[in-house]
């Protein structure tokens, strides 16, 4: 078997989770269209289980495990998104989820964890603080490892949220999807190149998290060096995900914190729905690249709602 999914990948992952996931709205905006000149098909993943596309490729990770591997439980490190979803997903199976996540993680995305009965474990907020915590738990533990992004079945639950964005609708010329390590970007990418003829698939960062743009620029793996309000695009590609996207996405399209928290504002507003700001990123990029969108019909995946009120509203208040 390949390292990298294929579509007929992500069409069976579809099938495995189809009964656990639910099928998101995919919602669309006269103003904003009006605003950026594009036509923008919204697939809102912030109406997903747990709050964010996440629970998709968790799900099919879980269900994908062999019997004894369930039995040892699972375990992964995650800034939250990650970590709330694999935790529903293994409680939904009966085994045991250990999350390693940043001290400085949202509370929301913590609650979460915690909600859905995983043992969340603190690290300091850097990537290697991370993974060396997670190696500790494994060693004491044997746990099974659910990688965030850069992992085959991971790629392919999160590429089902696109194979559902291209059922319903009709001929998009582009696809825009937020990116940090890459999993819903890569699963995104093979979905459209094998199934999207002339479609161009692009990823979003902010200009504070831009490894992913400086990677596919430099044609090697440029760890993150974060300072971003966009807490879920922290983290850098993986080996998997870096051979997607340098093979199926155009391009990735940079925006500042000022674009990603005036795009959230757009979507609370206009949408009537709540976005986090990672989620906002791929909106910003639609906004702030007329020359690409203008006149074109657009999908953006809403990657995940879970925001910590408190936070979110001082970026609403005025200057």
């Amino acid at each position: 078997m390949s390292t990298v999914p294929a579509l007929a990948n992500i069409a069976e992952a579809a099938e495995r989770i189809r009964s656990a996931i639910h099928r998101t709205p995919i919602m669309t905006c006269a103003s904003l269209d009006e605003e950026t000149g594009a036509r923008a098909y919204f697939k809102c993943e912030n109406f997903q289980r747990t709050g964010s596309f996440k629970f998709r490729g968790a799900t099919n990770a879980v269900k994908n495990l062999s019997t004894a591997d369930a039995a040892k439980g699972v375990a992964t490190h995650s800034s939250g998104n990650h970590g709330a979803a694999l935790a529903a997903a293994a409680k939904a199976e009966g085994i045991t989820a250990k999350i390693v996540v940043p001290e400085n993680a949202a509370t929301i995305k913590q609650e979460n964890i915690l909600l859905h009965g995983a043992e969340l474990i603190h690290c300091e907020p850097n990537l290697q603080a991370r993974e060396t915590k997670l190696d500790e738990v494994v060693a004491a533990a044997g746990c099974t490892v659910i990688p965030p992004y850069n992992h085959f079945d991971i790629i392919s639950g999160q590429g089902t949220a696109s194979l559902e964005l291209f059922e319903d609708t009709d001929s998009l010329d582009h696809l825009i999807a937020p990116v940090g390590g890459g999993g819903l970007l890569s699963g995104a990418a093979i979905c459209a190149s094998e199934s999207q003829p002339g479609i161009r698939v692009w990823g979003a960062e902010p200009e504070q998290a831009d490894d992913a743009k400086k990677s596919l620029d430099a044609g090697r793996i440029i760890p993150a060096n974060p300072n971003t309000i966009a807490d879920g695009l922290q983290t850098s590609l993986g080996t998997l995900t870096f051979e997607v996207i340098s093979k199926h996405v155009e391009d990735v399209l940079t925006v500042s914190e000022t674009e990603i928290i005036t795009a959230m504002q757009l979507v609370w507003h206009r949408l009537k729905i709540v976005i986090e700001p990672s989620a906002a990123v791929a909106v910003a990029a639609l906004i702030a690249y007329p020359s690409i969108f203008s006149g074109q019909r657009v999908g953006i995946i809403l990657t995940g709602g879970n925001v910590d009120l408190d936070k979110v509203a001082t970026l609403f208040e005025s200057p």
